[in-house]
């Protein structure tokens, strides 16, 4: 097993992966007591070699590895990137590419919704992962052949898993398909942490304007605080007493200690001032300015038995295609689709389109028929 903890190890293998197909990449990192992931370990399999780089050892530079993940000519080869991927976009500004999500292309193929780097490995690379080192301590040095052996394991095998799955896609000519996905997955858009839209992960009660502006405001303070200090926004702030502070907004630091979980000490201090101005702000929002809540509308009434038929349609061409049903259409886009025929979804756009869209349409027009026939659901033209 090799770990890399200097500079010249870790740039000489990085000289090696130069010209390769592809890479396969992942991290173990520790954010429990942080509000930015902490990186603890970066595995990279090459076609020949996987190795283990140590980012927490003294005076290494990965700045080859840097490169490496912007390298045009070398994809890079995840599963569930998305964590991974902000680790890098948080150090560097920038996101990996060309990326190829194996749980991405395994709805593609057929293996159900968001399959589990386990199952793939055991269905396409005949492996067995050891799971006991999933949640060890990866900040603690000196990481164990235990640890090195499970950190590993996530890159050695992915070659196979994606192997297999690329010469699946390659076979149905769906590999555009996976393409189109990893879009939002390189997107720097996608992993940009501002604190003003933090305010749209509340559940709010209501969601009326004011409290949406006071929702804004608090939160994006909260989650600006959480970033400086670098804790979870629950240190700061949780949000049983965010949620009270939108619904009865303190006017004081009297008002504001009286808050269940916040302090005396924290009311009369600087966190307390600068919440109070925060809220001070909100309040001073004129009406029509302040936020709206983007809380789905509901679904225009007597649309209930047609997306009951949608989803009947959408599953079986989810089960006759062998792709996973989320990755084609939603609940909303099956309700937008029903309302209209015009409808800005994904599901009437690109393949999905080609594949359920175009269907589901044909099955609002009554072009489509839907019957048993023993246990199977039969398409065919409306007569």
């Amino acid at each position: 097993m090799t770990l890399i903890s200097t500079s010249e190890d870790l740039a000489a293998f990085c000289a090696r992966q130069k010209g390769a197909n592809f890479v396969t990449v992942d991290t173990e990192f520790m954010r429990e007591r942080t509000y930015w992931p902490k990186l603890c370990l970066v595995q990279v399999g090459g076609a020949d070699e996987a190795v283990a780089i140590d980012p927490l050892a003294e005076g290494i530079d990965l700045s080859p590895l840097f490169r490496l993940m912007s390298d045009p000519a070398v994809l890079k080869v995840f599963h569930a990137a998305r964590q991974d991927v902000e680790i890098f976009h948080n150090l560097t500004g920038c996101v990996p590419s060309p990326m190829f999500d194996t749980q991405v292309a395994a709805m593609v193929c057929g293996y159900g919704e968001s399959a589990s780097y386990e199952t793939l490995a055991s269905s396409l690379a005949g492996a067995t992962i050891d799971k006991s080192s999933r949640f060890t301590d990866w900040a603690r040095r000196p990481l164990s052949d235990k640890q090195l052996a499970y950190a590993l394991g996530d890159v050695t095998h992915l070659r196979d898993v994606y192997r297999k799955l690329k010469n699946s896609l390659d076979k149905t000519g769906r590999g555009e398909w996976v393409g189109e996905e990893m879009a939002m997955l390189t997107s720097p858009d996608t992993y940009a942490a501002d604190p003003r839209l933090a305010w749209k992960r509340l559940k709010l009660r209501g969601g009326k304007p004011r409290q949406c502006a006071l929702a804004q405001e608090v939160a994006a303070w909260r989650e600006g605080e959480a970033q400086r200090i670098d804790v979870p926004r629950s240190r700061i702030l949780r949000d049983e007493a965010l949620l009270e502070i939108i619904h009865h907004p303190p006017q004081s630091a009297h008002d504001l200690a009286r808050i269940r979980g916040l302090s005396q000490g924290f009311a009369e201090g600087r966190q307390g001032a600068e919440l109070l101005k925060a809220v001070a702000c909100a309040l001073a929002v004129p009406l029509e300015e302040c936020p709206r809540s983007e809380d789905r509308r509901r679904p225009p009434p007597g649309i209930g038995p047609a997306v009951d038929l949608l989803k009947v349609l959408l599953k079986q061409v989810s089960e006759e295609h062998g792709v996973a049903t989320k990755l084609i259409a939603s609940t909303d886009d099956l309700e937008d689709i029903a309302a209209s025929d015009e409808a800005a979804v994904p599901a009437l756009q690109g393949w999905r389109r080609d594949l359920f869209g175009n269907l589901a349409l044909a099955l609002k027009r009554g072009e489509l028929a839907m019957r048993l026939k023993g246990k199977k659901v039969v398409l065919g033209r409306a007569e």
